[in-house]
């Protein structure tokens, strides 16, 4: 419920500075939505484009940039990509878009990953090749973090007790190879002359699990769609799971081939758009060749474009020939989700298991459903 002060907080933010004697403003963050909502929209009455929404004059270059990043952090993300596309649309506030400087100046993190592939399409030449190598450093930022998350969890587990007959650089024993090795150490040339290498055995290593990874191209599951990326990348390098990656709005595109590269695969995302959730599924089903050792993960706020029961009906084949759905509603850190609860809750009644993860919660409930 919407409490009498909050009502008039709403009105005063929309109705501008005009109102600022009639309705002030209590509290800093109001105050920094207001300077952020006047930066665009004070155009309107004629304004200079180039002002600071932190006050005061500046450059226009990186004004925009400051301004993205405070639209980000201070309002939902529906609203932040209204403004955002106000701002490009109404407003012409292309200096993003423009200045390779403005990108290289501002700090490569999600929340500037998730801005880049928004604005992606719009972007040519050196300010694209900025772009791509901000995604890169933000996507190995993520890698290198959710890496260790899923190396923790019982998925990731090494199994040391045994060799490996899998001669891979990331399996490598170093510690066993040089214990084992050190009786054939050439003194005089000072290099250590390596008679056998071990390689550690990774768990249930033969006969690997199929992991289908449906990702929704949805605007809404930006943060869901990067870390899907990430996270299919590292199950990709992991030799009990046979990784495959889709990505779909009303169409499908299947990006196996390139799922160990995270950046590429975010890199072909197109954000909005319709959603066939149903179409993409029956995709997937076709990917199926061992039911019982596939897992199926359709990431989707679960808003199907077209009739649902297209839609539970392939859940239903799926389901039935034996393979594992889950429908995650978020894959993030927050793991907050805004989705359909009724198909939702029709999901589940179905058989199939809903609800929301961070990707380390992820890779231990793969592991539960492998023991099964």
């Amino acid at each position: 419920m919407i409490t009498d002060g909050a009502a008039l907080n709403r009105w005063r933010l929309i109705l501008g500075r005009n109102a600022e004697g009639a309705l002030p403003l209590g509290g800093a963050r109001l105050l920094r939505m207001d300077d952020a909502l006047d930066f665009l929209y004070g155009r309107e009455a004629g304004e200079d484009e180039k002002r600071d929404p932190q006050g005061g004059g500046g450059a226009s270059a990186p004004t925009v940039a400051r301004w993205l990043s405070e639209v980000r952090s201070l309002f939902p993300r529906d609203t932040a990509e209204i403004l955002q596309r106000h701002a490009l649309d109404r407003y012409q506030l292309t200096e993003l878009l423009a200045d390779r400087e403005v990108l290289e100046r501002m700090e490569p993190n999600q929340a500037l990953l998730e801005t880049v592939l928004s604005l992606k399409h719009m972007m040519k030449g050196p300010v694209l090749d900025t772009a791509r190598r901000i995604v890169r450093k933000v996507a190995d930022q993520l890698t290198e973090k959710m890496r260790s998350e899923v190396e923790r969890s019982a998925l990731g587990k090494l199994d040391r007790s045994r060799r490996s007959n899998l001669r891979s650089a990331r399996n490598l024993d170093i510690q066993r190879t040089i214990r084992k090795n050190l009786s054939h150490y050439d003194r005089e040339n000072q290099r250590l002359v390596l008679e056998q290498v071990y390689f550690n055995g990774r768990v249930r290593r033969y006969n690997p699990w199929r992991v289908i990874l449906a990702v929704d191209e949805s605007g809404s599951m930006l943060p869901s769609i990067i870390h899907s990326a990430v996270m299919a990348g590292i199950f990709a390098r992991m030799p009990l799971l046979d990784t495959r990656l889709v990505i779909f709005d009303t169409a499908v595109v299947d990006l196996s081939s390139r799922v160990e590269d995270p950046v590429e695969t975010l890199m072909s995302v197109q954000l909005g758009g319709g959603t066939d959730i149903a179409g993409a599924l029956r995709y997937c089903e076709s990917l199926i060749t061992a039911p019982h050792r596939t897992m199926l993960v359709l990431i989707s706020d679960l808003c199907e474009g077209n009739t649902r029961q297209n839609l539970y009906g392939v859940c239903h084949d799926i389901l039935e020939s034996g393979a594992r759905l889950v429908a995650l509603t978020a894959l993030d850190e927050n793991a907050a989700p805004a989705y359909d609860r009724s198909t939702a809750e029709k999901l589940a009644g179905m058989g199939a298991w809903v609800g929301a993860m961070t990707p380390a919660r992820l890779a231990d409930f793969m592991a539960d459903v492998m023991r099964d």
